[in-house]
């Protein structure tokens, strides 16, 4: 086993963008098609709008969600899974097994296939 964990360590790698607290939930959020913030401000109960839209902005800059605004009248803005941020859709119902196994059972999401 490697002593330290760096840049190299896929699996530091993959901890530091689901290890923030919220992002787990928000890509289980967006496993079901794009959301607008209020969406995910509404079902990440507890989420400060300044820590959302920083959680938004990072998953973004790494490619795994896209952000997509429209040009209507009020302006509309929605948050989609890339394909990047689909494939980590089976760690995330792992997850949602686990908890449901060993946990509780507090999320409404069929399994992902």
């Amino acid at each position: 086993m490697n002593p330290v964990h760096d840049a190299t360590c896929s699996v530091a790698a993959c901890a530091e963008i689901l290890g923030a607290k919220w992002t787990a939930v928000l890509l289980h959020d967006l496993s079901e098609g794009p959301r607008r913030f209020t969406q995910l401000e509404h079902s990440c109960k507890g989420i400060s709008p300044r820590t959302l839209s920083e959680r938004l902005r990072v998953l973004e800059q790494e490619e795994i969600l896209v952000r997509r605004s429209y040009a209507e009248s009020p302006p509309r803005v929605e948050y989609e899974l890339t394909e990047k941020g689909e494939a980590l859709l089976p760690i995330i119902d792992e997850m949602r097994r686990f908890g449901h196994e060993w946990l509780v059972d507090d999320c409404s999401l069929e399994p992902i296939s």
